[in-house]
């Protein structure tokens, strides 16, 4: 009899393909007396599984959520749980759902049935609004201490989610939640608890730090292993927050690793290898954890272990290579997550000799794995080709075939952009990869590659040997395909016809020819481009400055400039645009990569980190890893975009107009806090012969109305090198105003050096400011200004003048220029001392505070420290005025000791020796 009951349900449940109609209408039995439970189950389940997918308006939300309310009624334990299952579900969608508050509090008493409570704890809290929770704060806090694990639990959880909107209540049951986690030793309440009590004092280093050093006195306190493990992530992030702690947390991470847990011990090993102070000393136990891991027959033991030591290859391969062994075990595994990860390491750890070898299993497995993993197959394969340029024939067949293959946009991206970098990286691969590429575009499903791809062969194609063998497979994209790779493909033929044209002429008139087809293409973007390159080619003036020209335009900059001109519709003037910074072309190719840089994420570091270890890294995977210069080129954009428009509105000024101009503006700084009634900041613009000071100025005063606003400085030290030529107050500044600038202008007095190495033409030092105006008050009921005001002043921070106002920073080929200023090949000076920062608590800081005092550009990433002990600054600039004026190259070799600060080596590079002195004294 039992069976066939049971059957019955099933065939119920079975059917829960049900409508809003259907589940209304046999809403009904909740209204009956006696109720039925086993029928209220069922047409509950349905509904549960009806709001998985789909919702109901708020009037028939609201109607539902009352009809299931009378099944509070019912003391049956498995009914009430659905009631509860469903009442969440419907708390978001009903209103006046707080009318069930009571009868969900009768359950929460400490007297109910215990299957209720946690129930009802986690219903209150969806369904209370988080201004209430005080009010139910005590039910909460005797829930958290509750003997029951179910109970802590629930309370526990339900305040983590509600945390972030009644934080100010939450935060006082700190110490209940402490006493949860010795309450219920190795439950998973201690998880919960952790989690909450972490989120509490998250805000508070300190605070953290103490936390988890109390909880690892006691050894029983925390048993639990889900706990322990969110316990070693949090000392993780704390590690890597403040290198400080290393001397307190590194020795629990470590203790960790022998803990029985499998959970506990790999999560502390992984902690460890993320660290970014990290070195082969350190790694040597967690690798050994790691590896020991590789060997087990647990799948997700292997997978953790195999993707640790993945990623730590990135930054110490020689430390992941003792695991190579088991590493070469797991290419063959049954899990194609395990093998794809392992072949990936072994990319990255193997000697030049096992590539061979591992380009042959990799092919053998790339159509059984996912796209996703065949990208990281791919990046693997990319960086083996900067450790082993020689080895490129084999990496570019293997890539040749990955392109032939089946696969996604990201896939066949990842391919093409890593034939891309062999292309650059290694110039005996250039002929072959682009015979690889226009095979490719034959038949590319992707547009954006295909545009991509004939962009490459514009730019590379005409310097081949043999140029004319890749103009037909452009061509055959303007005859082929659709519009927006026709025009790409027009651009590309273009640069054959003017790149070419002086060493072969018969391929300039074959490119007129096809050129001169494209004028009667069906879209109109299609016949402006080869109409316009049509001309170019018959000007040969014109090509070489289009085409030739190693400078152009910085591009955000002239987008923005353009907006601003738009917007403002003033048309009697002709748009500027000697205004516009102009940029290397080589660093506008840099900007292209920054969306592909994006997409690997924190490699970026770890890459660089490593190419500085590499003692075998050639030439060609130096040059290609300069795309790291990206970052430090957007973030110069920025500034000079954020420069342009003072640097408009200054030019426009009809005193400054016999200034020139401007060759550098600095970035703003504020001189008062945001909070102030007057804020004022200040951005230094530097001519040839004067330097002008413009002092933004706010007011945020309603009641006053400042009249004759101006600064007076004092100029200290520096007297004797400026002389002030006139100032330009502001007339009046009210609160509607908004922000308003006043100028001091100041002539230099000795614009030559002494060549000595003193900073004469070059004043430094610290100017005092002082804000001066006259004060009307405002009548506040009748708006009226008084007439008569009173003279006030108020008094700001000092404004710096330093070495870094007279450098531009400029992007260069570090590498080249470097060795061309040598001393041994040109007559360059070359100066060189050593200097000891006690006061710096990392390289990092050292590398901010550098860059800021000196002003010069960071390049190859560099100004990312990938190692806590060891690091080399690259800096690039120009003096832009004065007897020191020209391009000077600087290498700073810093290394880090605890409790010593840092130890600096510096080189400076220029063709003038003052340029040398000048920066070195800026250090000194």
């Amino acid at each position: 009899m039992n069976l066939n009951i049971k059957k019955d349900e099933d065939d119920k449940l079975n059917n829960l393909n049900q409508d809003k109609t259907t589940i209304f209408q046999e809403a009904r039995i909740f209204n009956q007396s006696p109720i039925s439970p086993r029928n209220s189950r069922i047409l509950l389940t349905k509904l549960s599984y009806l709001l998985l997918d789909d919702s109901f308006n708020r009037l028939e939300s609201t109607n539902l959520f009352f009809s299931i309310t009378k099944l509070f009624q019912n003391k049956d334990p498995a009914l009430r749980q659905m009631v509860y299952l469903v009442v969440k579900q419907l708390s978001n969608q009903a209103d006046d759902v707080l009318m069930a508050t009571s009868s969900i509090i009768k359950d929460i008493q400490p007297n109910s049935n215990l299957i209720y409570r946690p129930n009802a704890i986690r219903t209150l809290a969806a369904i209370t609004h988080p201004s209430m929770i005080q009010s139910f704060e005590r039910f909460y806090k005797n829930a958290i201490v509750d003997r029951s694990p179910a109970i802590s639990s629930s309370a526990l959880v339900s305040s983590y989610h509600i945390h972030p909107q009644a934080s100010d209540t939450i935060n006082r049951w700190s110490n209940e939640v402490f006493d949860a986690l010795s309450t219920n030793p190795s439950s998973t309440a201690q998880y919960h608890a952790l989690g909450l009590l972490y989120n509490i004092r998250h805000k508070d280093r300190v605070a953290i730090s103490k936390l988890i050093q109390s909880l690892t006195q006691s050894p029983s306190s925390l048993r639990n292993p889900l706990a322990l493990s969110m316990l070693v992530r949090y000392s993780s992030r704390l590690i890597n927050s403040d290198p400080n702690l290393s001397s307190s947390i590194l020795p629990l991470l470590e203790s960790w690793l022998r803990n029985k847990s499998d959970m506990v011990s790999i999560e502390a090993a992984r902690a460890i290898c993320q660290w970014n102070g990290a070195t082969p000393v350190h790694l040597s136990r967690p690798v050994a954890v790691l590896q020991l891991a590789l060997s087990t027959p647990n799948t997700p033991l292997k997978f953790a272990a195999i993707r640790t030591l993945n990623d730590l290859a990135q930054r110490h391969p020689l430390t992941v290579s003792s695991c190579n062994l088991e590493i070469e075990n797991l290419i063959t595994d049954s899990n194609r997550s395990i093998a794809t990860f392992a072949i990936t390491t072994l990319l990255k750890t193997g000697n030049e000799a096992s590539v061979d070898r591992l380009m042959k299993q990799i092919s053998s497995f790339m159509l059984e794995i996912s796209d996703e993993f065949k990208v990281i197959v791919v990046d693997a394969v990319r960086t083996l080709c900067l450790k082993f340029p020689n080895k490129y024939p084999a990496m570019l067949a293997f890539l040749s075939q990955a392109l032939r293959d089946e696969g996604g946009y990201d896939f066949k991206r990842a391919v093409v952009e890593a034939i891309i970098d062999m292309i650059k990286g290694i110039g005996e691969s250039k002929e072959m990869a682009l015979a690889h590429l226009c095979e490719f575009i034959e038949d590319c499903e992707f547009t954006k590659l295909s545009v991509r791809v004939l962009h490459l062969l514009g730019v590379e194609g005409p310097s081949t040997p043999e140029p004319t063998k890749y103009i037909r497979h452009i061509y055959n994209r303007v005859v082929l395909e659709n519009a927006i790779v026709r025009a790409a493909a027009v651009s590309s033929l273009a640069k054959f016809g003017t790149n070419v044209a002086y060493a072969a002429q018969h391929v300039r008139r074959s490119v007129k020819v096809l050129l001169g087809r494209c004028l009667d293409d069906s879209d109109d973007e299609v016949r402006d481009r080869a109409a316009m390159y049509m001309r170019i080619i018959h000007d040969d003036e014109l090509a070489k400055r289009t085409t030739h020209e190693e400078h152009t335009w910085s591009v955000g900059v002239l987008e923005k400039s353009l907006c601003t001109y738009t917007t403002e519709q003033n048309y009697e003037e002709p748009f500027n645009s000697a205004v516009i910074p102009r940029m290397p072309k080589d660093q506008i190719r840099l900007d292209t990569h920054v969306g592909r840089l994006g997409d690997l994420g924190e490699k970026q570091g770890e890459s660089e980190n490593s190419k500085n270890n590499k003692d075998n890294a050639t030439a060609h995977s130096e040059e290609l890893l300069l795309s790291h210069d990206a970052p430090a080129s957007a973030a110069t954009s920025a500034h000079n975009s954020h420069a342009l428009s003072s640097t408009t509105n200054i030019t426009s000024i009809p005193e400054f107009a016999g200034y020139g101009a401007p060759l550098h503006t600095s970035p703003p700084v504020h001189l008062t806090e945001e909070e102030t009634e007057y804020v004022v900041s200040v951005q230094k613009h530097l001519f040839s012969e004067h330097v002008v000071f413009e002092y933004h100025v706010r007011n945020t005063v309603p009641e006053a109305v400042l009249d004759g606003v101006s600064v007076l400085m004092g100029l200290g030290d520096v007297g004797g090198s400026l002389r002030e030529d006139f100032i330009l107050p502001i007339d009046t500044l009210t609160v509607a105003d908004g922000e308003r600038s006043t100028y001091v202008s100041y002539s230099f007095i000795d614009d030559e050096g002494d060549g000595n190495g003193d900073n004469a033409g070059y004043p430094t030092g610290a100017l005092s400011n002082t804000l001066t105006f006259t004060t009307k008050e405002v009548d506040p009921d009748s708006g009226m200004v008084e007439e008569e005001g009173y003279a006030d002043e108020y008094q700001v921070d000092d404004v710096e003048l330093g070495i870094s106002d007279y450098v531009r920073p400029e992007w260069v080929s570090f590498d080249g220029e470097w060795e061309a200023m040598s001393m041994e090949h040109s007559e360059h000076s070359e100066l060189r001392d050593s200097f000891t920062l006690s006061a710096m608590g990392s390289l990092q800081e050292a590398t901010d505070a550098l860059t800021a005092l000196l002003g010069m550009m960071a390049l190859g990433g560099s100004d990312v420290v990938g190692s806590a002990h060891l690091h080399t600054l690259r800096l690039s600039g120009c003096i832009i005025r004065g007897s020191a004026q020209g391009k000077v190259l600087a290498m700073a070799r810093m290394a880090f000791e605890e409790g010593e600060g840092v130890n600096l080596e510096m080189v400076v590079r220029s063709p003038n020796s003052f340029t040398c002195e000048l920066i070195m004294g800026a250090v000194q």
